[in-house]
């Protein structure tokens, strides 16, 4: 088989399949910032990359939904253990990265332009989605959310795991495609390609703030 992948024909071959309907956007939507933290977007950090153009892209849709009073929920990653234990098995395959990630250091804090208030919801959490061993699910249940808009780092990881999570527990995930981010493009770009055919709607800033409008 060619290493040259021709997506438009890979495109072709899911839709020819099944693959890829629209979930489309429910009624009453939540927006989850994936670890938008310093130890990701400080590129002199060892997790770090540039991430000016992602952040800017996030903020819009975190003032769309301020505006639309959509509850919003911002994520980090760390760990109070000096062994990491906390962060069991997960951690040893990037040891050396979440080392930085410890509680109670600005590594961990989240990045200060985005547009993150003291009295914001703060999801602390130990692996990759924002559900597992979190009460994020119980919170959207509560608010009577339906939709998930999710931003953040990384796509191939955190928010990844994120997406499959909240469709396997019944909410439609919305991946906003200019406000994630990852250290790898090729993973990037897999990774918004497998999300669109098999577990959630890859949709641009201004889709979600057009939806965030009509509410």
């Amino acid at each position: 088989m060619s290493t040259e992948i021709n997506r438009q024909q890979e495109k072709e071959f899911f839709e020819q399949r099944g693959f890829g309907m629209q979930l489309g956007f429910g009624k009453r939507p939540a927006l989850v910032i994936v670890d938008i933290i310093r130890a990701f977007s400080d590129p002199d950090m060892p997790l770090g990359v540039d991430m000016n153009e992602v952040i800017a892209y996030t903020n819009q849709v975190i003032d769309a939904c301020r505006v639309a009073k959509v509850p919003i929920f911002f994520t980090t990653t760390g760990y109070a253990q000096e062994d990491l234990s906390d962060g069991g098995v997960w951690v040893l395959k990037l040891a050396k990265g979440a080392a930085t990630l410890r509680l109670g250091t600005p590594a961990v804090e989240q990045d200060p332009r985005l547009h993150f208030f003291p009295q914001d919801e703060l999801l602390v959490k130990k692996y990759a989605s924002c559900f597992f061993g979190t009460d994020l699910s119980s919170r959207l249940v509560a608010q009577g959310c339906d939709t998930v808009l999710i931003a953040g780092a990384t796509t191939s990881g955190c928010v990844r795991a994120t997406a499959v999570d909240a469709v396997q527990l019944g909410f439609r995930p919305m991946i906003i495609e200019q406000a994630v981010s990852d250290r790898s493009e090729t993973a990037h770009q897999q990774s918004l390609f497998d999300l669109q055919a098999k577990y959630g709607d890859v949709v641009s800033v201004q889709e979600v703030k057009d939806y965030l409008v009509a509410l």
